[in-house]
């Protein structure tokens, strides 16, 4: 090899990969028929324009900080999930980072669920996401004709007004709200004789606990994590819900979204 001035010290680099796309990353998770979708539908791709407008600098490209949710309804075999996939695709094909996860009606009516837990109208506390996904689950189940026990997630006003106590107990300069935020406020949750399950979740209140700590994008403003996990199982214990739709016939209050089916 030295005769022929080939250094036998020497070798060979690998050639450098070739980087691979978050589309091309993608299409390995999209049903192979939708994997050349491009949406084309005006709103469709408008609520796209919009969201890639509100994406935020990021070390692999733009992240999305927050933005509206989409609603495609219609008809089997129009091309909502055509169009759905293709948004998906034209915003990694632009650089947004992004995950998804597909839900159709069709998983209804194959799960066929017993129980299914949704926002209320107003998304607790007027959310646009919550409002959304009650929205969309409501609309889901109207389509699939199914009858399962349907909750609402909800809060009691009597929660409502000890969360206040102790927001003023950590926050003692705390200002008070103006007329129009506590109107507001105090329309949050229900009555505490309108709620129809109280769920004792006592037990699982340190994991409710670590799981808020884990939410690493929001942790320095989660008021929760400033209680420590025995005040925060103390206000945070009972799951309540409102229940909206029943066909088993057990009475209210209940303490199980599953009575009557066990």
């Amino acid at each position: 090899m030295a005769s022929r001035g080939i250094d036998p010290g020497i070798t060979a680099e690998e050639p450098p990969a070739e980087p691979v796309t978050a589309l091309e990353l993608a299409d390995a998770c999209i049903p192979a028929r939708y994997r050349r979708a491009m949406a084309d539908q005006p709103q469709v791709t408008a609520w796209a324009d919009e969201i890639a407008r509100a994406g935020r600098p990021g070390p692999g490209g733009p992240g999305i900080a927050e933005g509206p949710s989409l609603l495609i309804a219609g008809p089997t075999g129009t091309g909502k999930t055509y169009q759905a996939y293709g948004a998906i695709r034209g915003l990694l094909s632009r650089g947004v980072r992004l995950r998804w996860e597909a839900t159709t009606t069709a998983d209804l009516r194959h799960y066929r669920p017993d129980v299914v837990v949704t926002y209320d109208e107003n998304g607790f506390y007027g959310h646009p996401d919550h409002i959304q996904a009650h929205r969309i689950t409501m609309a889901a189940l109207e389509m699939t004709a199914l009858t399962p026990k349907v909750y609402w997630t909800t809060m009691p006003r009597s929660m409502m007004q000890r969360f206040g106590e102790i927001m003023r107990e950590f926050h003692p300069d705390m200002p008070e709200p103006d007329p129009a935020e506590a109107a507001a406020l105090a329309e949050i949750g229900l009555p505490d004789d309108e709620i129809t399950t109280w769920v004792d979740t006592t037990a699982f209140s340190g994991q409710k606990f670590d799981a808020l700590a884990a939410h690493a994008s929001q942790g320095e403003n989660i008021f929760f994590l400033k209680m420590g996990k025995e005040r925060f199982g103390e206000l945070m214990g009972m799951e309540t819900f409102v229940r909206v739709q029943d066909a088993t016939g057990e009475a209210v209050p209940e303490n199980d979204l599953f009575a009557g089916l066990r």
